[in-house]
């Protein structure tokens, strides 16, 4: 019984690191992979272990974080869209705003235009606590009018 306990502590430690590193390198080129190999795993038992932890997967959760430091990025308005999509690491700028799309509600154009001035001196912290993306395709959709 300890070992299987040791075990699945292991597993979390493990996840917490895959975790912590997206957390820090999102804007890098990474892949499942990659992030295996650097706990030792194969993609595939990273994969299914990361998604039992977090329900979801470490790709899901990387394009998380790309999305919650883009909306950053197009509040403060200096960027384009395209500029935004390439700093937070993304190489495709379809793949990023289907993604934008599907976790904020609406295309990171329109999320531009929409709330650049609405955080103005509202402190970084709190402004991505409360802008937060939602995950898991439960993004609001605009109400038909």
């Amino acid at each position: 019984m300890a070992d299987d306990r040791d075990t699945r502590r292991e597993t979390v430690v493990a996840m917490r690191r895959v975790r912590d590193r997206i957390d820090r390198e999102f804007d890098k080129p990474l892949n499942v992979e990659e992030l295996a190999s650097g706990v030792f795993m194969s993609a595939g038992h990273l994969s299914r272990e990361f998604k039992r932890v977090y329900g979801e997967s470490p790709y899901s959760y990387l394009m998380t974080r790309r999305v919650e430091r883009a909306m950053t990025l197009l509040r403060r308005g200096d960027m384009s869209v395209t500029e935004v999509c390439f700093a937070v690491g993304s190489s495709s700028l379809g793949t990023f705003s289907t993604r934008f799309t599907e976790l904020v509600g609406v295309p990171p154009s329109v999320y531009q235009r929409d709330n650049g001035s609405e955080w103005d001196g509202v402190p970084a912290c709190l402004a991505k606590q409360v802008a937060r993306p939602v995950r898991n395709r439960e993004a609001r959709r605009p109400a038909a009018e």
